[in-house]
């Protein structure tokens, strides 16, 4: 029960967002962001099990819930037509926040990923800890162990531009972009989970 009621505001949480983005796609006939929130719905689903069989943090679930709300703004939420947007239509995940260089829409991808690559290392070192019989705090973070947790963070990121492309194949019209912003899309995965490799190692005293 007690960590029912560490979880309960992280859900409560994702259910603030998801429902009213549910009803949203569903007014607008956005069937990109139907497949888009089912997708989530299956994510959380999965975070909680391994909530519940590795022990992650609860800042990590708070991470991971930002993000969904993220992505569900950047495609839901329009713009101001003055604001310089990059693409079709006017949404957040199209807002230029470096003007012809870095959009929202990367952002969220190097949150995203880097968020995942603290997930992975979260999942790496409980199993560590279980399998070797030692304490979690003393699995340190290796060279090899956090490429690893980088690599799995790439590999989700691929799966979602898989997703991506279910979608454009799917729906007559999307907001996915095409190569370039794919690319530019798996660069900033790259970044952040960097990023987040680099902040695991050097807090890897404490606990993760």
């Amino acid at each position: 029960m007690k960590m029912n009621l560490k979880i309960l505001p992280v859900i409560l949480f994702n259910l603030a967002y998801l429902i009213p983005a549910m009803f949203s796609s569903i007014s607008r006939a956005n069937y990109e962001f139907i497949l888009y929130i089912g997708v989530v719905i299956i994510a959380v689903l999965i975070v909680i099990r391994f909530f519940v069989h590795y022990g992650l943090s609860i800042a990590l679930l708070w991470f991971l819930s930002i993000w969904g709300f993220l992505h569900m703004a950047g495609g839901l939420v329009s713009v101001p037509l003055s604001w310089p947007t990059g693409g079709e239509t006017k949404v957040l995940y199209n807002l230029w926040i470096i003007e012809d260089r870095f959009k929202f829409d990367q952002f969220v991808h190097a949150f995203g990923f880097g968020t995942t690559t603290w997930l992975i290392w979260q999942v790496l070192q409980k199993t560590l800890s279980m399998k070797f019989d030692r304490v979690l705090a003393d699995i340190r973070p290796t060279g090899g162990m956090l490429f690893l947790c980088v690599i799995g963070s790439m590999g989700l990121g691929a799966v979602n531009e898989i997703v991506e492309f279910l979608a454009m194949v799917l729906v007559p019209e999307t907001n996915v972009g095409g190569y370039i912003n794919t690319a530019l899309d798996l660069i900033a995965n790259l970044i952040g989970a960097l990023v987040a490799a680099f902040l695991i190692h050097s807090f890897r005293g404490r606990k993760s």
